[in-house]
């Protein structure tokens, strides 16, 4: 029997987020997509693995990952949040290696150069439970709780700390490949949405979904919609 190759869906996870963190959207995808979602080490099925220290590092292990579970189909790779930052150079060096995703799909985020540079890993405890509470996506529970929260801040403190001492990128720094960005049109950098445009030589397209940093959560149809189109 001919069986048909389904369209690869690799998913790349938020800061303190794992492999379960986009189950949400699982549901709604159609039945010709493959469901990939990935993680760094030190959380989900990977907890007992040590950290990753370096951006550098970060995207290897998730290049990695993406090369083992390749089919020989189409794919494509989303990223939200620190993911997107991550997808873009995960991209780049899929890219290089001769097997890209059809386009890349970014969100929560406008791209590399935009929004504030808070050293969130270096926070209190205090300071970086109302900065989850600002960014939403943490559960109160988990920020009550003094042993949830202090098994989720060494996970969100370590992200935090590969994206902040991430190298900067090149100018020529460009994909082939198309990007898609969508944000949520309640982000304090909604409106710098286009600059994922320079990252790209090939074809830009950008979308608004209601709400704030995890619109995500709250539009998982219109998310699913973009990104299989």
């Amino acid at each position: 029997m001919h069986t048909v190759t389904k369209i690869q869906l690799f998913l790349l996870h938020f800061s303190g987020g794992n492999v379960y963190s986009f189950q949400f959207l699982k549901p709604h995808l159609p039945s010709n997509f493959e469901f990939l979602p990935i993680e760094l080490p030190g959380r989900g099925k990977r907890m007992s693995e040590k950290f990753v220290n370096t951006e550098t590092e970060a995207v290897m292990d998730l290049v990695n990952q993406i090369t083992l579970l390749r089919n020989t189909g189409p794919y494509l790779v989303f990223g939200h949040s620190m993911g997107a930052t991550l997808g873009l150079r995960v991209t780049k060096k899929l890219e290089e290696l001769g097997d890209p995703p059809q386009k890349l799909i970014v969100a929560g985020n406008a791209g590399p150069g935009t929004g504030e540079d808070k050293l969130r890993s270096t926070m209190t405890d205090e300071e970086l439970k109302n900065e989850l509470r600002e960014l939403g996506g943490v559960p109160e529970e988990v920020l009550n709780n003094t042993d949830l929260f202090n098994f989720f801040a060494p996970i969100l403190r370590s992200d935090f700390k590969i994206i902040e001492e991430a190298e900067e990128l090149t100018n020529d720094f460009k994909l082939k490949l198309p990007i898609n960005a969508i944000m949520g049109d309640q982000e304090e950098t909604s409106e710098q949405i286009e600059n994922w445009k320079n990252f790209t030589s090939g074809e830009f397209k950008s979308y608004h979904l209601p709400g704030n940093h995890f619109f995500i959560f709250d539009s998982p149809k219109a998310l699913i919609e973009i990104i299989k189109n």
